[in-house]
């Protein structure tokens, strides 16, 4: 089988998309070959180490129409037995759904694109959408084969964002790899890339900084609690796309602990690792999460998560027992941090157990890749067959 991925961007900076599109092909079943094509532009120094072949359409200029994709589609087609489409709001769906829907067919991956959450926090953004939603998008996901979601929440929340739609759904589950065996190496990595917290204590924050992951929240947060536990720290690591961490970091100044929290930047490879192997727990504050690839990397990495009720796999995650889960508000966060600092040494050894056996049990992309590419040989239903998706209640 070959199977071609379509996203606008493979830059690690984009976050979950590029992670997932890795372990799809680095773990896909025996007989299974992927390619890749973006409208990056070829030049992109993040494409030269990638293991797979890309096809890059972008260019240095940012536009929405890239008739370049649309041409080589068509082209090549035929070489393909099935096409994902990662992502929405983009000129990658329109393309496939113009040259690839009856010949090979393909799916949409949303990356939880479609939350409301998006609806309620950018109104003006949302409207404009409906601009592209009707001639371009609805019919982007009533012709895909399949529309992908993570997590029943993610799927029933979608509903929610547009009452003009029709898809077929799919749930289907997705992770992490395991981190490399070699610990000692791992957090020696961590510790070249912020060594002032070397051999400290330090909860972790690992995505991008901005308004939507609740990172000020967490920093109010951790400055309410941090004089009662002088030798705490918080590590705030990821990428800064939108110019917030200068804000945040005046946030800290003014609540009195900026030499306690420290900022990284973004995080690869064994430092990544690294930094979940050192942390006393991973914190994600984040006001939506359609699954969070994050959690699930500290999860293999036998670490404590603490979250809110937006992260959709939460819930389940707090009923396992390796996640503490409070609202996404000012005062659900500052309770997070407190309940975790209350717990006893050996309460949280029994979080960290409990972490290691959810991710092995369900989290483990070394056997859900398969089961995400399976979706190209089963019996497809036509698109006039496709009932409209109910709206969530």
């Amino acid at each position: 089988m070959r199977i071609l991925h379509i996203v606008g961007t493979v830059s690690p900076a984009a976050g979950g998309p590029t992670e997932v599109i890795k372990m799809l092909v680095r773990y896909a079943p025996p007989g299974y070959t992927s390619e890749l094509a973006t409208l990056d532009d070829p030049s992109a120094a993040f494409l030269r180490d990638l293991p797979f072949p890309v096809h890059a359409s972008g260019s240095s200029r940012k536009r929405w129409f890239r008739p370049a994709l649309l041409r080589w589609l068509r082209k090549n087609r035929g070489r393909f037995d099935g096409v994902i489409v990662h992502g929405l709001w983009e000129f990658t769906g329109f393309a496939a759904a113009l040259t690839v829907a009856k010949n090979p067919g393909y799916v949409v991956f949303t990356h939880g694109m479609l939350d409301p959450y998006f609806k309620r926090a950018f109104p003006a953004k949302h409207a404009k959408k409906w601009f592209y939603w009707i001639p371009a998008e609805y019919w982007v996901l009533r012709r895909a084969r399949r529309v992908l979601f993570t997590t029943a929440a993610e799927r029933d929340l979608a509903a929610q964002s547009f009452w003009l739609h029709r898809w077929t759904p799919m749930v289907v589950p997705i992770g992490s790899e395991p981190p490399p065996a070699d610990t000692a190496s791992l957090i020696r990595a961590f510790a070249a890339a912020c060594p002032a917290v070397s051999g400290r204590r330090f909860l972790l924050f690992l995505g991008r900084i901005n308004e939507k992951k609740g990172c000020d929240l967490l920093v109010r947060a951790f400055a309410e609690l941090s004089a009662g536990h002088p030798d705490l720290h918080l590590v705030m690591a990821g990428p800064d796309p939108s110019g917030w961490r200068q804000r945040l970091e005046a946030l800290a100044a003014d609540c009195n602990c900026a030499d306690r929290i420290h900022w990284p930047g973004m995080l690869l490879g064994e430092a990544k690792w690294g930094a979940f192997a050192a942390c006393e727990a991973f914190v994600l504050p984040s006001h939506q999460e359609n699954f969070g690839v994050a959690v699930v990397e500290a999860l293999a990495s036998a670490r404590p998560v603490l979250l809110t009720h937006p992260v959709n796999i939460s819930a389940d995650l707090e009923a396992d027992g390796c996640a503490l889960v409070e609202p996404d508000t000012q005062e659900g966060i500052t309770r997070l941090l407190a309940r975790w600092l209350d717990l006893s040494p050996a309460q949280r050894s029994e979080m960290s157990i409990r972490a290691k056996e959810i991710f092995a049990r369900r989290y483990d992309m070394r056997r859900n890749a398969e089961t995400i590419l399976r979706v190209f040989e089963r019996p497809q239903p036509s698109t006039a067959n496709i009932r409209a998706v109910p709206e969530a209640r």
